[in-house]
């Protein structure tokens, strides 16, 4: 469903102006006296906030008890917002249950899988599948809903907050039960739950659906297909808790859209979002940075699996931080320029909103050391200048709002199954990392200067030169039949160690390794060979593989050996291989974890036989990250520096949006931390004279 009404999140609500891009930040006025409400507006119009989030965690505030609503100072602050030309993405403050919530119904509280029931006192303190607390949490929409329906201020519900962060699991009576439903619906019968489990082993064998329980702690490993199962069914389980709030604001305010906030890789791997994202009107996602050399390379990945997600759409970035964040171990404060780069970043992935977490820095509460748009030092700081800036900034790329992310020839696949499956206990090695493995194929692209889409295995991939599937542990045999027609069909495939090995019951793929893969890519591993922690190989082209090797048997002519084991068990046997089928493109295997130092040199090999290159200057490969948005007569080159030190362009033909004053003779120069807009028309190469 989407709306059809003209408020719309890009739109002020006070004037005609055309859509722009939204900023702004999560706004809790409940924590602060009537008089700074009157300056927190005056302040978020000289800051260039179009629009901000209220009431996420105000259910207490709103409803003091079961049968006691008060609703005034929110309207005071609707309609103060909406004198000022705010928007307001409102949200059904249902996050958090009151104390009085808990403690009439302590049922709603969740439980872990050791049978401890978490206690009130932080957030997120509900089961998703309590029935109880659905009831109370409803009728809190639907008053929200009602009041709010034609208040002109608001133009999107937010729906509860980051669902899952701190509940995604709950092993409770009510989840047992849930979780009953759930399975019955997947496999209809017990026979084919039985062999879909594997219950014939340890004599698990169930005879009656009210046997079954989540995988609480066990005597040893649980039951591995019933653990991925789980996984599904609590992504599942706050998807229908999701729908159940939409679909009481679809009732009563049809022509608001709504949306949730996302947390796309930042920290939490429990919801299934590309599942998620078909319920929601638009897509929104929170996003903080974590410290290390990676950092920047995480963001853009986040970002560009975001925009994947949203499928292709313009989405909302809801919350990151202007400085530093409060639950690091070392809360380490941005450098300047970084708040601006971190968020033109995230604009230049498809964002079309740019918000933060918040917009006063709180006085008193856990979260009282998390930045925020004025800081504890007040607007007379770097950091409220800075933001400053940043809607100046903003406000000049208003004709890039609704364009696209331009496609990259390249993509890069994430799997929620294999991420789930390969992290799960009871593998040959704990040491591999889903995660980290991804993204340093990313970071591999990023060195090379080459633009990667991150896309899920439900994409269609044919319009790609290359595909890096790193991991792509669960291959059920309809998703090995697109590979193969991919490949077959002239693309290019790269794959890794513990690839293809089972189906979507985590059932082993027989025959020998890489199970599903096997034949696509022309060789046989009849034996993992996992290296311990601290071990590693050296390969003949001088890179150092850690974490995995396999010994590879070729079984097809058509394949050639790109690197060899020169130490370790594996010596002198094949360590990366490549098949070029004569009716196709060609299946690459990665056999150990070269990280994002030896991947490099591997992927460009690949790439160069795919034909596939990078746009930018070969000096600014690796120095500087390129983002395409198009609007289809015009595109917009995104150039970011990654680095400390200033990158020089001696030509540049495009208009600058944003950004260094070009030099004379057309050059340019971007500052440390930098970011420029360039325009230009569609099809053009600002780069072209560069060589």
């Amino acid at each position: 469903m989407t709306p059809t009404s003209e408020r719309h999140w890009l739109r002020p609500t006070c004037d005609d102006r055309p859509a722009r891009f939204a900023y702004g930040a999560d706004y809790n006025p409940e924590q602060w006296p009537r008089e700074v409400w009157k300056e927190d507006v005056r302040l978020m119009r000289e800051a260039g906030v179009t629009v901000v989030s209220v009431a996420i965690f105000s259910w207490a505030r709103l409803q003091p008890a079961e049968d006691r609503w008060d609703f005034d100072w929110l309207d005071e602050v609707l309609d103060l917002l909406h004198s000022g030309g705010i928007s307001v993405d409102l949200a059904t403050a249902t996050a958090s249950p009151p104390p009085w919530l808990t403690t009439l119904h302590p049922e709603i509280l969740p439980v872990t899988h050791t049978g401890e029931t978490l206690s009130q006192g932080a957030r997120q303190h509900w089961r998703p599948t309590s029935p109880v607390f659905r009831r109370y949490a409803l009728r809190l929409v639907e008053a929200m809903a009602t009041r709010y329906a034609d208040h002109p201020a608001v133009v999107a519900w937010h729906i509860s907050n980051e669902l899952g962060c701190h509940n995604i699991y709950d092993y409770s009576d009510d989840a047992a039960r849930a979780f009953r439903d759930w399975l019955r619906t997947r496999y209809g019968t017990l026979d084919e739950l039985n062999r879909a489990w594997a219950t014939s082993f340890w004599s698990q064998y169930y005879g009656d659906w009210d046997q079954i329980q989540p995988p609480r702690l066990a005597a040893s490993h649980a039951n591995p297909t019933q653990q991925l199962d789980f996984k599904r069914f609590s992504s599942d389980a706050l998807r229908d808790y999701l729908r159940a709030e939409r679909d009481v604001l679809r009732r009563i305010t049809p022509d608001i859209p709504a949306t949730t906030n996302f947390m796309v890789m930042s920290g939490t791997k429990g919801m299934n979002y590309p599942d998620w994202a078909a319920e929601i009107d638009f897509v929104s996602n929170d996003h903080y940075t974590h410290p290390g050399p990676q950092r920047l390379d995480e963001l853009s990945f986040s970002a560009a699996l975001t925009h994947s997600i949203a499928q292709g759409r313009p989405w909302f970035l809801m919350e990151h931080s202007t400085s530093a964040v409060n639950w690091q171990p070392v809360n380490v404060a941005k450098r300047p320029g970084e708040l601006a780069r971190d968020s033109l970043l995230h604009v230049a992935h498809g964002a079309d909103a740019v918000c933060f977490f918040q917009w006063r820095q709180s006085a008193a509460g856990a979260e009282k050391h998390h930045s925020a748009m004025v800081p504890h030092a007040g607007p007379d700081s770097e950091v409220f200048r800075s933001v400053a800036e940043l809607g100046r900034t903003l406000e000049t790329l208003t004709p890039v709002t609704g364009s696209v992310r331009e496609p990259a020839r390249a993509a890069l696949v994430y799997d929620w199954d294999s991420w789930w499956a390969v992290e799960r206990d009871s593998q040959p090695s704990s040491l591999v990392d889903y995660r980290q493995e991804v993204l340093d194929w990313y970071s591999a692209f990023l060195s090379l200067g080459v633009r990667a889409d991150v896309v899920t295995t439900s994409a269609d991939l044919s319009g790609y030169d290359f595909v890096a599937a790193p991991l792509l542990h669960v291959v059920p045999t309809a998703l090995a039949g697109r590979l193969e027609a991919y490949v077959h069909g002239g693309g290019h495939l790269a794959t890794t160690y513990y690839a293809g090995v089972v189906d979507e019951n985590d059932h082993v793929h027989l025959g020998g390794y890489p199970g599903a893969l096997r034949d696509l890519l022309g060789i046989r591993i009849e034996e993992f060979g996992p290296l311990r922690d601290g071990e590693d190989v050296q390969l003949d082209d001088g890179a150092v593989g850690t974490v995995w090797t396999d010994r590879i048997d070729l079984t097809d002519p058509e394949v050639t050996v790109l690197a060899r084991y020169r130490t370790g068990d594996q010596a002198g046997r094949p360590a990366i291989t490549r098949r070029v089928p004569q009716d196709g493109g060609s299946a690459a295997y990665v056999s150990t974890r070269l990280g994002s130092q030896g991947l490099p040199d591997v992927l460009g090999r690949l790439l160069s036989g795919a034909g596939v290159r990078s746009e930018l200057p070969a000096h600014a490969r690796g120095r500087v990250e390129l983002t395409v948005r198009t609007d289809g007569s015009h595109a917009y080159w995104f150039l970011v520096n990654r680095t400390d030190e200033p990158v020089a362009f001696d030509t540049v033909d495009g208009e600058i949006l944003t950004g260094p004053t070009p030099v004379a003779g057309g050059g340019l120069t971007l500052p440390p931390r930098a970011v420029a807009v360039l325009r230009v028309a569609s099809g053009t190469d600002p780069f072209a004279q560069a060589g």
